[in-house]
């Protein structure tokens, strides 16, 4: 099964999935059980499942084939190339293609001039107006390969303006462009382009990111920093004739391998196999060769050799193209799509899986609570009402005022409700202190001036790391105060279930734990940028500048993230509270309707209590259906099963002989 297909099968899976969320919340709706709370959560569930993103990056040096990789893997379709792949220099900018609904077909390209500036990539997003924009025809494969040429563009500059792009470093003569007779320097036209096809793996939330070599990667610290490390598999590409080259081995180093390793989600492609189709040697000969590459690539950037599969993308999509089975195998592309198919695919199901069992177990409590809560009210009733037969009016009015002082009362208790939201929102008020923006502004305070003092910046690792400690230990000051708002929120449901009847259930506290680690892959990806490499890209304000940006533009999202689930958390206790309130008092006026309709007619109590039975009956069916809803949702087979980022062994094709 081709990476279209698996793709194709993951998409249907994710609509399946985000329809049967959609069915569970009106259903909800019309029996009353949706509060803020579970109405929130159920938006936010299926927001994650329909724009659930899957980012692979392609990495490589110059001329290893990314681009025709691409072509191959998915846009055979079309029946030509339609990304730029020709011999020598193509993408000379990184690439993103994806899907916005909201946008139409089209090329945008960021002019490079934009690097004379300090805001970041993604600050240029909300800039549209600063962006080159080419419309795409979807349906003339021609018209698109030829706009998408455009990503291969250069400019002619000087020395001067090269250096003030920071393109040009008189320090390492090697990571320089090349120089015309003329002494001007070619560079790439555009800093960055993003392109949006209404491609069928496209809308289905596939993002592919298309990097240039090594001298683009280092130059653009927001690629290093936040796309590539946020990437959920990254396909590095090497030559198969020259394996792991030095420059090859520092973008691996350098920008691909966490301090702990981290290379589960790395696939390695030997591209290019059909260098070796040799007509003076046997196919068993070729592929010994192709073997000795394998194992030796692996060892030098120190994988197993599952994740190291090699390939011919030229020949792949050229077989895709004619059709030609035999040289298709012979590619062994297949191999690869399988690997990104099973491996990349089957990893997010497994995140998608666990958020959404975790989310569908909370809302089934949270709608299970209500409807307990009404099943108690009406066990209240008939046993209220069964105590009248035989009584006469007098014990009848009796109970109308009982009920009325009680509503009273209740009514009156207010003031003690109203204290317990207040010392819950005081507290609540400090953490939403903690992750907002003002406080992560100036917890990176010191490091940005650190960034900004002039010359070489030795200490600016220690600056880092201090930031990152400060950042650490405000996420666990918020983590103790949520455990104090969690641990007040119980004492306070308990004393109010003692004193009202009520149910109430202090909710999980959010784990902030998740975000400390994202701090720590943030770090990490920062701290590999900070090598002596870097010394003198860190001498330049510019640099510095952009990279800080680049930093607390990720940092924002985290902090949003985490500040997100503290809100839902706080609505999830609030709604119980305003749940239970508003049941309570429609109890009080279906009791009071009982005790006025049974003083009326003689009949009125046993019709009152066989109603009572009736909708106790409801309320069974009602706890019946959630179950299964939820149920379905959360045991609803995955197109895949967990699989890990490894490939599998690839299947040995024929080699042409005559190739």
């Amino acid at each position: 099964m081709s990476f279209n297909e698996q793709f194709d099968h993951y998409g249907e899976w994710r609509r399946e999935f985000a329809l049967q969320l959609k069915r569970l919340s009106q259903w909800m709706k019309d029996h009353s059980l949706l509060d803020a709370a579970v109405e929130e959560r159920l938006l936010r569930l299926e927001l994650q499942v329909r724009s659930d993103k899957i980012m692979v990056a392609f990495v490589a040096e110059f001329s290893r084939g990314k681009s025709e990789l691409i072509n191959a893997l998915f846009f055979a379709g079309y029946g030509r190339r339609i990304m730029p792949a020709s011999a020598g220099r193509t993408t000379m900018c990184p690439t993103e293609l994806g899907y916005d609904a909201d946008v139409p077909p089209c090329l945008r390209l960021l002019p490079l001039e934009t690097r004379l500036q300090t805001q970041a990539l993604m600050e240029w997003r909300n800039v549209p107006e600063k962006w080159t924009r080419v419309d795409l025809d979807v349906n003339d494969p021609a018209q698109l390969a030829q706009a998408l040429e455009k990503v291969a563009e250069v400019i002619h500059v000087s020395q001067d303006d090269a250096r003030a792009l920071g393109l040009w470093h008189d320090d390492s003569p090697q990571d320089n462009p090349p120089v015309r007779a003329n002494g001007l320097v070619e560079v790439p036209k555009w800093r960055h382009a993003l392109i949006n096809i209404a491609h069928p793996l496209l809308k289905q939330g596939l993002v592919i990111l298309d990097t240039p070599g090594l001298n683009a990667i280092g130059a653009e610290p927001e690629l290093t920093v936040s796309l590539i490390p946020q990437a959920h598999a990254v396909v590095f590409i090497l030559a198969a004739d020259t394996g792991v080259t030095k420059s090859d081995l520092s973008i691996w180093r350098e920008h691909l391998v966490t301090e702990g390793g981290g290379t589960e989600t790395r696939l390695v492609v030997l591209n290019k196999i059909d260098t070796l189709w040799d007509a003076l040697s046997t196919p068993e000969q070729v592929q010994a060769q192709i073997d000795k590459q394998i194992a030796t690539s692996a060892e030098t950037l120190g994988l197993p050799c599952e994740q190291v599969i090699a390939v011919s993308a030229q020949k792949g999509l050229v077989a895709k193209v004619t059709g030609d089975q035999a040289l298709l195998q012979a590619s062994q592309l297949p191999a690869l799509e399988l690997a990104l198919g099973k491996g990349l695919m089957g990893q997010r199901q497994d995140i998608l899986r666990s958020a959404v069992a975790a989310s569908i177990h909370a809302l089934k409590i949270e709608a299970g609570r209500a409807i307990n809560m009404r099943r108690r009210d009406l066990a209240e009733q008939l046993l209220e009402l069964r105590s009248l037969r035989g009584k006469n009016i007098s014990v009848i009015r009796h109970m109308r005022s009982r009920i009325e002082q009680e509503k009273a009362e209740f009514d009156a208790s207010g003031t003690r409700i109203f204290a317990v939201r207040s010392i819950h929102f005081k507290l609540l008020r400090e953490v939403i202190d903690l992750l907002s923006t003002p406080t992560l502004k100036a917890e990176l305070a010191e490091l940005t001036r650190a960034l900004k003092q002039p010359g070489i910046k030795l200490g600016v690792k220690k600056a880092y790391g201090q930031t990152f400690v400060y950042l650490r230990e405000g996420l666990q000051k918020s983590q103790a105060l949520c455990g104090e708002i969690h641990a007040m929120l119980a004492s306070s449901f308990r004393e109010l279930n003692a004193e009202f009847g009520f149910s109430l259930q202090a909710p999980v506290q959010p784990d902030l734990a998740r975000y400390a680690r994202d701090l720590e892959l943030i770090e990490q990806s920062h701290l590999r940028y900070l090598g002596v490499g870097n010394l003198m890209k860190l001498s330049r304000a510019d640099f510095c500048e952009r990279l800080m940006r680049a930093l607390a533009t990720r940092l924002r999202v985290v902090y949003e993230s985490a500040l997100g689930e503290v809100e839902l958390w706080n609505k999830s206790a609030a709604s119980q509270l305003d749940v239970q309130l508003r049941e309570r008092r429609r109890n009080f006026g279906r009791r009071l309707d009982a005790i006025e309709r049974i003083g009326q007619a003689a009949s009125g109590l046993d019709d009152r209590i066989y109603e009572i039975d009736d909708q106790e009956q409801v309320l069974n069916e009602l706890d019946a259906k959630l179950a299964a809803l939820t149920s379905l949702l959360t045991s609803a087979p995955l197109p895949f099963a967990a699989h890990s980022a490894t490939a599998p062994a690839p299947v040995r094709a024929a080699i042409p002989e005559a190739a």
